[in-house]
C-alpha cells in the first residue's frame, strides 16, 4: 500500500489523496482529546483553547508524569476507543476544521459520510501500540485544561508518527465496514459448505 509522511497542519489536497488502507506518518503537532474535553467544548458550549484548523487529533488520555508547572513528559500514550466519541466528528470537521482523527476501533458510517463532504481522514492503530506511539513523541509542548486530567487537551510534538493505517478516507470508503462485510460473505460461504443454514 502506498505510504505518505505529511507536516501537520494538514490541507484537504493531502487528506483526499489518501485511500483506505494507505500508511501515514505524520510529523509535528498532534493534540489529544478525548470524551471530558469533547463534551466541555460542545455540550457546555465552551471554546477550545486552541486553533484545530487542519489539525490532527487522537482519540487518548495518557499515562504522563509531572515534572514542573504545566509540564509534563509521556509514560504511556495509547489510543482509546473512538466509537464513544463518533458524536462530535460533525462539529469537529465543520467547526474547526480538523482534518484528520487518530484512534482504533473505527468511526460510523454517518462519519465516513462526513469525511467524504468535509475533506478529512480517520486514521487507524492496532490496539496495543501504545509503547511504539510513545517513543515517537518528541515533546509534551503543551497542556489545556489540567483540571480534567488525564482527559485535558494534549498538544504532542511528533516526529514520524505512525504508521497509521487509513481506516476511512474522504471517498467515502470505511475500512472496517469493508472488512466486516467481507468476514460475513466468507462465513456465509463457510457454513455453505458445511451444509449449516
Amino acid at each position: 500500500m502506498p505510504e505518505f509522511h505529511f507536516q501537520t497542519p494538514l490541507n484537504e489536497a493531502q487528506v483526499r489523496q489518501l485511500s483506505v488502507g494507505d500508511s501515514v506518518y505524520l510529523d509535528g503537532i498532534v493534540f489529544g482529546v478525548r470524551d471530558a474535553n469533547l463534551i466541555r467544548i460542545f455540550d457546555k458550549n465552551v471554546a477550545p483553547p486552541v486553533n484545530w484548523l487542519g489539525a490532527a487529533l487522537i482519540h487518548t488520555a495518557p499515562n504522563v508524569k509531572k515534572v514542573g508547572p504545566g509540564k509534563y513528559e509521556p509514560i504511556c500514550v495509547g489510543t482509546t476507543t473512538s466509537m464513544r466519541m463518533d458524536r462530535f466528528t460533525e462539529a469537529l470537521l465543520r467547526d474547526h476544521g480538523v482534518r484528520a482523527i487518530l484512534g482504533k476501533g473505527g468511526l460510523s458510517q454517518r462519519s465516513t459520510e462526513l469525511m467524504r463532504q468535509y475533506g478529512a481522514c480517520y486514521l487507524s492503530v492496532t490496539g496495543g501500540a501504545a509503547a511504539m506511539e510513545t517513543l515517537q513523541i518528541e515533546e509534551i509542548e503543551a497542556v489545556y485544561w489540567e483540571d480534567l486530567m488525564p482527559e485535558s487537551i494534549w498538544q504532542f510534538r511528533v516526529k514520524a508518527f505512525g504508521p497509521w493505517t487509513v481506516g476511512i478516507d474522504a471517498k467515502g470508503r470505511n475500512l472496517q465496514d469493508e472488512v466486516q462485510s467481507a468476514a460475513k460473505t466468507k462465513m456465509g460461504e463457510l457454513l455453505a459448505k458445511m451444509g449449516v443454514k
